[in-house]
């Protein structure tokens, strides 16, 4: 499927790769898309969504996709700030009022989007809080959350806390009063044709659902009210947990993706202006570490990486380190990740798009390193 743009040979060892990864148990199966001056030169599907290698992975695999579910309301938020809704500087208690007390009632949706709100980065607002709704995760956080150093001043990435104050903060600036998963789906997902992406399994997806297998690496469960299982959030039919909860395919990721190569515009469907596509994917978090892959960095014995946020999107950066976007990459190439299994991400200066997700989640370190070596085989095949 490469095109003159791209190694056929290449490609084929990147493919090779994944099968030998999945072949010895590494993870179990994996779905790539890449797409170079918006044509797409590799679309691939290896091994399996279980252990037990009884359902293989497809094209059109559904996966959970974690935390890659962010970018979506990232991407709304950057399009209510075009509209007028509120700014960058706008501060969230301006917007939510819940939002009280020192300091954290000075964050900006700047701060927001950049993790440097000043609330320490949780996985949940307190042990054992279930959350299954937008409503629950906004409650809790609001209730719990608060905090510790001022706005600006520290970098952490946030698992859950600012998406559920981001996505209220959608929801009540909302002109027509929609609910956050009708926002979504007809101001983003339907204008992109984005039709395998929904927060949760709905039943037109089931069936190519790939279940997620935690292995031990998420620290905490996401039980649902209508499915069984530590991890019933992931398999029912819907939710509203919009910092994790989105289902979706590499080829509507793909969209996605494409839409923000091409500066915001996607098959006559404008979301984002060019404009902000370029601020979005410039470094604003300066020299702060993300305090989360701090502390995986000294864990495994390597230099601590900056954290490289732009306007809610991981940038690659200047400067030498380890990082899933890849080492040969171009120091504006944007995207988001999702726990152990997912990336995308966009290099403007060499025109490619890349979508990855896999089955059997790996630890931080292992994720990292592994995409790390994906993405430098992508770029390397561009000619």
């Amino acid at each position: 499927m490469a095109s003159q743009s791209m190694s056929k040979e290449r490609l084929a060892d990147l493919e090779e790769l994944v099968r030998q990864e999945t072949d010895s148990g590494w993870y179990y199966g994996a779905a790539i898309k890449v797409a170079r001056h918006g044509e797409t030169v590799l679309d691939l599907a290896v091994g399996y969504a279980d252990a037990e290698k009884t359902q293989p992975i497809a094209t059109d695999s559904v996966f959970s996709v974690f935390s890659i579910s962010k970018a979506f309301i990232n991407v709304l938020t950057l399009r209510a700030i075009e509209q007028g809704r509120f700014a960058l500087t706008t501060r969230m208690s301006d917007i939510v009022p819940e939002w009280s007390g020192a300091p954290r009632d000075k964050a900006t949706i700047f701060h927001f989007l950049t993790h440097t709100t000043g609330v320490p980065g949780a996985w949940e607002p307190a042990p054992g809080y279930f959350v299954e709704t937008l409503q629950q995760g906004f409650e809790g956080v609001i209730k719990y959350l608060h905090g510790t150093t001022e706005p600006g001043e520290r970098c952490d990435y946030a698992p859950m806390a600012n998406h559920a104050l981001l996505g209220e903060a959608l929801r009540r600036t909302d002109a027509k009063g929609r609910s956050i998963e009708d926002i979504v789906l007809e101001d983003l997902w339907e204008p992109l044709g984005m039709s395998d992406t929904r927060y949760g399994i709905k039943p037109h997806m089931r069936d190519r659902h790939v279940v997620p297998d935690m292995r031990g690496i998420i620290p905490i469960t996401s039980p649902s009210s209508t499915t069984e299982g530590d991890y019933g959030l992931y398999t029912a039919e819907s939710n509203s947990v919009v910092w994790a909860g989105a289902a979706s395919t590499t080829g509507d990721l793909q969209r996605f993706v494409e839409m923000l190569r091409n500066d915001g515009e996607y098959e006559g469907a404008r979301i984002l202006s060019p404009r902000m596509v370029r601020l979005a994917r410039r470094v604003w978090t300066g020299d702060l570490p993300n305090e989360l892959y701090q502390t995986v960095a000294l864990r495994n014995g390597y230099a601590v990486p900056p954290a490289n946020i732009g306007l809610g999107f991981n940038v690659r950066g200047e400067g030498m380190y380890v990082t899933q976007l890849g080492t040969l990459t171009s120091p504006e190439t944007f995207g988001n990740y999702g726990a152990g299994t997912g990336l995308i991400w966009v290099d403007p200066e060499h025109d490619i798009s890349f979508v990855g997700l896999s089955a059997g989640l790996l630890d931080q370190n292992d994720n990292i390193t592994r995409y790390q070596r994906i993405s430098d085989m992508v770029i390397a095949a561009a000619l």
